[in-house]
């Protein structure tokens, strides 16, 4: 692998891609930093922020490197979305895909991602909910930090798995 990649907007994203570097041992950049230094179709792991089941600059990435793995990082508790996020970015089933949980981050939220996630919280406050959409409107409003080396175990174990059959 010649690099974990990333889109951060609240730094959660970046804070998983350092600790899968420091896990790894493989270089880590921020996207913009990596279209400086990576060469076009370096084998790359990209780690972006969900959105609406989508992972932001996951597109932008795979026109441009060889992704290997896929990770996004969102409000969903760790390895959920799977089927949704996959679909979204129509990533195939032989890319690995990862999910996990981030948190919300009011403060450092910028113009249409603010004002998305202001709309969603009027939209599921006005609606009947499921336990799961109480959940994630209570995790919305209130924010929390949830970035825990725990949340990269499934991942970890992969890239052992994939590394371990190289040698």
């Amino acid at each position: 692998m010649d690099a974990i990649v990333y889109t951060s907007e609240t730094g959660h994203t970046k804070a998983y891609a350092e600790i899968l570097g420091n896990k790894t041992s493989i270089p880590v950049f921020e996207i913009k930093e990596a279209k400086r230094k990576l060469p076009k179709d370096a084998k790359i792991i990209y780690m972006g922020w969900l959105f609406a089941s989508s992972i932001k600059g996951y597109k932008k990435a795979a026109k441009r490197y060889a992704v290997s793995a896929v990770v996004g990082v969102g409000l969903c508790p760790t390895g959920e979305m799977m089927r949704e996020v996959r679909q979204a970015i129509s990533l195939p089933e032989s890319t690995p895909l990862f999910t996990m949980q981030g948190g919300m981050d009011h403060a450092k939220l910028r113009g249409i991602n603010r004002f998305m996630i202001n709309m969603l919280v009027k939209m599921l406050s006005k609606k009947e909910r499921t336990p799961e959409e109480d959940a994630m409107l209570s995790l919305i409003k209130r924010g929390g930090y949830f970035v825990d080396e725990k949340n990269t175990e499934a991942f970890i174990k992969w890239y052992e798995d994939t590394t371990s059959d190289k040698m």
